[in-house]
């Protein structure tokens, strides 16, 4: 009571305020009240109608064995097989005492862990479903309960709908109220399918293992427990696999539920079992089992193909079908001396990726190549049948600034290299024949199958990328997180039909291509369930994603066009396959083969624009063959079928997208050609990245110093220069020996150009008199300075001579000699005439080749020895103009102590030593000494010409230019 009035808070509410608030209060109690009511009036109303459907259950027994047949056809609409009555001696009903403890166990864990405390319906079973689903990313078991299973089977339709589930939960409610929970295990035993035509769990023991279902033990219990969840997908004969890692998840969930040890289930892992043959006499026996389970996938309703009364229009061709079946036959017993036992082939339209012929083995019946077990579903290593996947990452990748576009030319080293592998030694990659092939082209690299090249090329990509391109073309089992640069070859394992798949996205230009087993299927009464194409109703397995599996472009369709094309040119894989091959068709075809090293599998995968068909060749138990390859093993299997699948079709080519072109290329160097090119080819580019310039090919024309085999440099005379062509590897960027390539490629008989320059001429020969300069007055003892250099030099010569003369006497003579703008010699010139006087300099280079500077100067001596000339006439001489000294250089012959022989012939470029006119005899009158005779009276003469040269300028020879790597 609060007698103030006041609400808490400390305000005085109104009286006919809190009346009020007092009536709406009780109308919505009223309203909650009555909506309660007649909610819970139409429950009991709804459950009444739906529980007044439920029979008793003699007719519940009875209602359980209904069947209706369910029929496969052809894409042709020929029959292939039917689905027989399980109840013709394959259903056999029993108690639940005569069923394994360890099976009642099994399956109470696997599918309804609550079964004896719920009432027909656990939702604490549904969110331990969801968090399973969650925690191991698929469905380990499911939400709804036994009677709820039992229900869907016997009375429900298998339409997805919130009245169906309603119904499903209601009558499984009431199922569990009128009947005993072991009454509806035994029902749900006796009626649930288990694969292999077996209903029922006594039909299922016997079967599978040939006892009853009494006496199976913990093993075979847990095995047969987890198939009703997926009975084609799980079954132990075709996927034996699949059904292992079932059993694995049964036990586990048996020792949660305290049913089992952890060291019992550990033993039941690892247990034998031994399973009773399998005789099947059906049409494509392998692909009618696929189909099943397709079937399975798409109504979500395990038991559909045995009480629905279904029509399935398959893509299969028959006569495909047939002649697949019997080329497998014959080429597997023509290699069985080798170990040879099994083969798999899978033939697809490459536009529709509608299956057409589908061999699983050999030999569905035969046991002793586990003929059951299907081969195209099975995960295998594919060798180097993954090769052309990583040359495609290649070229998709967006190169750093610094790194040229991949493309068909791109060089990559075919030598031995050793790839860093985390804390693991270097991985070592060889080749199949055992060699190494130097630089080869990208697409050189792919059809002839180099291991070093496409491991080269992995590493360049990353994993990451390469398993992204995988998964885009519908690969989806190399999902490992530990794979390495092996995966490059066949390092993983995928199956037969994800290969085909992916090489079917490149036959369609780079569109996603999923398999496709069904066009159609109708119900009993006709009505279409699902069809091929129509996006309403698509033939998708329940909860996929239509964008997972429906057709687009995942691939640059030029891209994947220049992979199409490396892998159809037969002239680039004749090194490593020969002439006239198995891989070659009377048409325009790409194929890849795959080896494993150890022989356990071998592949072809192929295709035309109209068919993409994969084979793969090996044993179901992983032994080795004998020295069975791709080349020997798939290829004629792949050849024959491929030719019988083309009878009657028009050869066509692959047709180039807008954006590739046409290059000429040198074949060897994928380069645009330089003209030393030796062989030239036409291939396919992207526009947006043509091959490289004819600057980047590795044939080159060097100039070589024939003196010392180097590289000429730019003062080389030409006569000493040979050209010369040589394949020029690039250098090991980053390697500790840059010269790795090189050294490999002259070690394998490919000559490489010299590696540094000669430095018999790596400047410009210098003959020079810097003093006296030309055209000075000298006397007494001349110091004479100047440079005698030469490239390759013996020695130099310092001598005079007097103006008109020939007759030089040696001032210094020294050998060895090398002198830069330093001192030549000493001149004495007191005992010389008066007058003009030529001063020679001669350097010689050790092939004798000379080169010459000479300057005029005057001789003035005080006391000069008076010649006859001077004696019998005294003219008076004007002073002439400078000389400006020009070198030159004359062959003479070479010395016998030259290191290197001289050239038979004079170089193009040396000319013989200028004449000089001689100048008067008598000194001029200008600046004579007063004891000389006095001047004559004529006039002066004219000083003499400079002295000029008929030499040619020496060019100097263009400089040797290295390949770029």
């Amino acid at each position: 009571m609060n007698p103030t009035g006041l609400t808490p808070g400390g305000l005085r509410l109104p009286e006919s305020d809190t009346r009020r608030g007092l009536r709406l209060l009780l109308l919505v109690t009223a309203g909650l009240a009555l909506g309660a009511l007649i909610g819970v009036l139409l429950f009991v109303a709804v459950y009444a109608r739906f529980a007044a459907s439920l029979p008793p259950a003699d007719e519940l027994r009875q209602r359980s064995a209904t069947f209706r047949s369910t029929r496969i056809y052809d894409r042709d609409g020929r029959l292939l097989n039917e689905t027989f009555d399980p109840d013709a001696g394959r259903r056999t009903v029993v108690p639940l005492d005569r069923i394994s403890p360890y099976l009642v166990q099994a399956t109470i864990a696997t599918e309804d862990a609550n079964f004896y405390q719920h009432a027909g319906v656990d939702p604490v079973a549904i969110l331990r479903a969801f968090w399973y689903a969650l925690r191991e990313h698929e469905l380990v078991s499911g939400g709804s309960t036994i009677p709820q299973q039992l229900v869907k089977r016997v009375f429900l339709s298998p339409e997805r709908t919130v009245s169906r589930k309603l119904k499903e939960a209601v009558l499984a409610a009431e199922i569990t109220r009128r009947y005993t929970k072991d009454e509806i295990l035994e029902l749900y035993l006796n009626e649930i399918f288990y694969g292999s035509f077996a209903y029922g769990i006594e039909s299922a023991s016997q079967t599978f293992f040939g006892k009853p279902a009494a006496d199976l033990n913990l093993a075979e219990a847990s095995l047969l427990a987890g198939l009703p969840q997926a009975p084609a997908w799980y079954d132990p004969y075709t996927n034996p696999e699949a059904a292992e890692e079932r059993q694995t998840v049964v036990l586990a969930l048996m020792v949660e539920a305290g049913y089992v040890t952890r060291e019992a289930a550990l033993e039941a892992v690892v247990a034998p079992l031994d399973f009773q043959p399998l005789r099947l006499d059906l049409v494509a026996p392998h692909f009618s089992l696929y189909v099943r389970q397709q079937v399975e996938a798409i109504t979500g309703d395990p038991a559909a193909l045995y009480t629905r009364g279904l029509h399935v229009t398959t893509s299969l061709d028959r006569e495909l079908q047939a002649e697949a079946e019997r080329i497998v036959a014959e080429q597997i017993d023509a290699l069985a001396d080798r170990n040879v036992g099994n083969a798999a082939l899978l033939a697809m339209q490459p536009e529709t990726g509608e299956i057409l012929a589908f061999v699983g083995s050999k030999d569905f019946n035969d046991e002793a190549i586990a003929g059951q077990i299907n081969m195209a579903l099975s995960p295998r290593q594919p060798g180097s049948a993954l090769k052309p996947f990583v040359y495609l990452t290649a070229f998709e990748k967006d190169p750093a600034r610094t790194e040229d576009p991949w493309t068909p030319g791109t060089l990559i080293p075919d030598i031995r290299t050793e790839f860093p592998d985390g804390a693991n030694p270097p991985y070592v990659p060889v080749n199949y024949d055992g060699k190494e092939h130097g630089f080869v082209t990208a697409r050189a690299a792919l059809a002839n199958s180099y291991n070093i090249p496409a491991v080269a090329t992995l590493q360049y990509v990353g994993l990451p990328a390469f398993i992204e391109t995988l998964q885009r073309l519908g690969v989806s089992t190399l999902d490992r997180p530990d794979y390495g640069l092996s995966l490059a070859l066949g390092g993983g394992e995928l199956p037969l039909i994800e290969l085909t798949s992916a090489y079917a996205a490149l036959a369609s230009g780079g569109r996603l291509t999923p398999p496709v087993a069904i066009l159609a299927i109708k119900d009993q009464t006709g009505e279409i369930i699902c069809q091929a194409g129509d996006p309403d109703r698509p033939c998708l397995p329940i909860g996929t994603e239509r964008a997972a599996v429906e057709r687009r472009q995942v691939i640059d369709p030029e891209d994947a066009f220049l992979v199409t094309d490396m892998l159809s040119d037969n002239a680039a894989r004749l090194p490593a396959f020969g002439p006239a091959s198995a891989l070659e068709l009377d048409r325009p075809a790409a194929v890849k083969t795959g080896t494993t090293n150890d022989y356990r599998d071998n592949w072809t995968m192929g295709y035309t624009p109209q068919i993409v068909t994969g084979v793969w060749v090996g044993n179901a138990d992983n032994s080795e063959m004998q020295g069975t390859t791709g080349l020997t093993g798939a290829a004629p299997i792949w050849n024959a079928f491929m030719h019988a699948a083309h009878a009657g079709i028009e050869a066509t080519a692959f047709a180039p997208p807008d954006g590739v072109t046409g290059y000429e290329i040198c074949a060897d160097t994928g380069t645009q050609p330089s003209e030393v090119c030796p062989a030239l080819a036409r291939w396919y580019f992207a526009k947006r990245r043509p091959p490289l310039p004819a600057e980047r090919d590795l044939w080159q024309r060097l100039r070589i110093d024939t003196t010392t085999g180097r590289l000429a440099s730019r003062f080389t005379p030409d006569s000493l220069v040979e050209a010369r062509t040589y394949k020029v590897y690039p250098l090991a960027e980053g390697d500790p020996n840059p010269y790795r390539w090189r050294d490999w490629a002259e070690a394998n008989g490919i000559p490489q150009p010299p590696r540094d320059q000669s430095e018999t001429f790596d400047y410009a020969p210098r003959a020079e008199i810097t003093f006296p300069e030309d055209g000075a007055t000298v006397s007494g003892l001349v110091e004479v300075l100047g440079t005698a250099k030469v490239p390759g030099q013996a020695r130099y010569e310092l001598s005079w001579a007097e103006s008109g003369s020939d007759d030089f006497q040696i001032v210094k003579k020294r050998e060895p000699g090398e002198v830069e703008d330093g001192s030549l010699g000493s001149w004495d010139t007191s005992g010389l005439n008066f007058g003009w006087h030529r001063l020679r300099l001669v350097v010689y280079d050790l092939l004798g080749e000379r080169f010459e500077s000479s300057i005029m100067v005057r001789v003035e001596n005080l006391t000069p020895t008076p010649s006859p000339s001077a004696a019998a006439a005294t003219p008076t001489a004007t002073e002439t103009a400078p000389v400006t000294p020009t070198p030159s250089a004359s062959p003479t012959p070479a010395p016998t102590s030259a290191a290197t022989a001289k050239p038979s012939a004079a170089p193009a470029t040396l000319a013989p030593r200028p004449t000089v006119p001689r100048p008067p005899v008598g000194p001029p009158t200008s600046g004579a000494p007063p004891t000389l005779p006095p001047p004559p009276t004529e006039p002066p003469t004219e000083p003499p010409a400079e002295p000029t040269s008929t030499a040619e300028p020496i060019e100097p020879p263009a400089t040797a230019t290295e390949a770029a790597p």
